[in-house]
């Protein structure tokens, strides 16, 4: 969150919310800081995270899961870029293609683009945001806009594109009509929740945990089958 605060120098944090069913205090405390757009991290069970980027306060609002979640501090790259610059946003032609991708990228649109006029924001533009569709998954990176080769530093001028960070992955979930509630416009049914993943991960270490203990019941019921009679003439029997 830090650091798409640093990406955004328009943007105005605040404080945790006391509960996620509280959704709808979300446009009231977007329109006390006079914004009109709202990004609002969601985590649970601590490992999963969702966010919701949505219009407000009449909508339309995105959840999504946040996945590969990789910071600035943690990949140490070489690009950098002025703090409070603008910044240009790219969209992969996957987003044209289908009706939530268009909604979705008006929203980021709205979102990620900081106007000229914006407060604490540079007259520059130096990296650019990339949305890319892969997989049915957004993919956001940040590169770093260089005019010079870096090997090269007085030769002639050459663009070329150094990745910055942060970068994550996003798979839509649901879209609603309006902002933080409302109707469903959209709804992924592709998406499987990461706790239905690991709750199938458990079943299945119970499966085999089960099949290995019917599997020893098995044998030790064959060794009890093969087990010859007790020979009444036997040695032990005679002279006991």
């Amino acid at each position: 969150m830090n650091d798409i605060e640093v990406l955004l120098p328009h943007v105005k944090k605040d404080a945790k919310l006391d509960s996620k069913s509280h959704l709808h205090l979300l446009p009231e405390l977007a329109d006390l800081n006079n914004c009109n757009n709202t990004l609002y991290f969601e985590a649970r069970r601590h490992e999963d995270l969702y966010m919701w980027a949505a219009k407000t306060p009449n909508g339309p609002s995105i959840k999504l899961h946040v996945q590969n979640v990789h910071t600035m501090d943690e990949l140490k790259m070489t690009g950098n870029c002025l703090k409070g610059s603008r910044g240009l946003l790219s969209f992969d032609k996957g987003f044209e293609e289908t009706e939530w991708g268009r909604l979705t990228k008006e929203v980021f649109t709205h979102i990620f683009g900081v106007p000229p006029s914006a407060r604490k924001a540079k007259p520059f533009i130096d990296h650019i945001l990339t949305f890319s569709i892969l997989d049915d998954k957004i993919w956001f990176r940040n590169y770093q806009i260089m005019e010079k080769d870096p090997l090269q530093p007085n030769g002639p001028p050459q663009t070329s594109l150094v990745e910055i960070g942060p970068r994550f992955v996003l798979t839509p979930i649901r879209i609603f009509e309006g902002a933080f509630n409302g109707a469903t416009v959209y709804s992924n049914p592709e998406f499987v929740s990461p706790a239905a993943v690991r709750s199938a991960i458990n079943r299945e270490k119970g499966s085999k945990y089960g099949s290995r203990k019917d599997a020893q019941e098995q044998r030790s019921e064959r060794k009890e089958a093969r087990k010859r009679p007790e020979d009444e003439l036997a040695v032990s029997k005679v002279f006991a």
